[in-house]
């Protein structure tokens, strides 16, 4: 499959897609004290055709019933990616807010536009032992994000990612996008924004490279394997010890799909977040993607036989480039976390990201 990055290599770069974050972050943060956490939300201005696929053990979530394709309410007008555990469902309260103020939502009567209800999905991460327990997102924190969405936005150890960890090192927020350049869907973009927190590893302990690096091979990252002193101590570091985990994040895409289609992007998108963290999906982590549609293209597929779907074609190509955006995004959220709370991160322990440092041998 051809393809290329977007402008931003981001969620963003599907038009219509906007991200905000929130979050508070004491520098001298410990586990059990301080404050480390915050959350991340996807507008959607509009509404956009959304679906869900959850595949880990301890879920924590919000409105997935919703987006079940046999359901009536096929759009979301916003995602919640939140710490906090389910306390940090609560964000969704201020997501809501934001969105009614702004006249958002599904309208419910005809007489009166600001009669409108938001749908606001969403899920959690479990990162209430990385500072104090009682620090959690809260709707202010939803309101916030929500109001700080735009096109440009950071990643690291930002927004919901402030109190991941991965594995045994330090987690937070990526992203990735694909243009496709070939067949039926040549000129869709396909993206993926991912919040890192796996009780699985993310990186080889064999040669420290991050195991999302496999299918694009390490170079393309600009990675090459530690040198062995650097590895030792690595592989040394403590596994990680909560019972509450989760990847949680968003696929996104411009090609028109309908709930079904989106229901089997997501899906796919998982097999993406199952090559970049091992294991996954564990009894352990609560693993949940969510796909959206801003429908902007309506790519011609041709004739198909009349038992398959008309968009099968381009779906194919769709789902494929969901699942290297999602393994991207996973490396890119380790690549970019910074050190909180002692965490160390994949930088700090191998090297800067251009992969020539004090931690890559030669």
């Amino acid at each position: 499959m051809r393809t290329q990055s977007g402008q931003r290599n981001s969620l963003t770069d599907v038009a219509g897609v906007l991200v905000g974050h929130h979050h508070v972050l004491d520098r001298d943060a410990t586990p059990g004290n301080g404050a480390a956490t915050g959350c991340t939300v996807v507008r959607l201005p509009g509404g956009a055709t959304a679906a869900v696929d959850v595949r880990g053990g301890g879920p924590g979530t919000r409105e997935t019933d919703v987006l079940d394709p046999s359901n009536s309410v096929r759009h979301a007008h916003a995602i919640l990616l939140t710490g906090g555990s389910a306390y940090g469902l609560a964000a969704a309260d201020g997501v809501m807010r934001l969105l009614e103020e702004q006249g958002e939502g599904v309208p419910m009567d005809p007489a009166d536009p600001t009669r409108v209800v938001p749908i606001v999905p969403g899920a959690v991460i479990f990162d209430l032992p990385v500072g104090d327990w009682g620090i959690r997102p809260t709707a202010e924190f939803g309101y916030r994000a929500a109001a700080a969405a735009g096109v440009d936005f950071e990643r690291g150890s930002v927004g919901a990612g402030v109190g991941a960890r991965a594995g045994s090192i330090k987690g937070g927020i990526g992203s990735a996008s694909v243009v496709l350049g070939e067949g039926p869907a040549a000129g869709v973009t396909v993206a993926a924004l991912v919040v890192a927190n796996p009780v699985g590893s993310v990186f080889d302990p064999r040669t420290g490279l991050p195991w999302g690096a496999g299918t694009d091979g390490p170079e393309f990252f600009g990675l090459r394997c530690a040198a062995p002193e650097v590895l030792a101590r690595a592989n040394a570091l403590a596994v990680k010890g909560t019972v509450l985990n989760t990847t949680i994040g968003v696929v996104a895409t411009d090609a028109a799909l309908d709930p079904v289609s989106l229901r089997r992007m997501a899906t796919t998108a998982h097999d993406g977040l199952a090559r970049a963290v091992r294991p996954a999906h564990s009894p352990l982590d609560g693993d949940t993607l969510f796909a959206v549609s801003t429908g902007a293209l309506r790519p011609e597929t041709g004739p198909l036989p009349a038992a398959f779907p008309p968009d099968l074609i381009v779906l194919d190509a769709v789902c494929t480039a969901a699942a290297v955006c999602v393994e991207r995004a996973i490396v890119d959220a380790i690549r970019r976390a910074t050190p909180v709370a002692g965490i160390p991160s994949y930088g700090e322990l191998f090297g800067d990201r251009c992969g020539s440092g004090s931690g890559i041998a030669e």
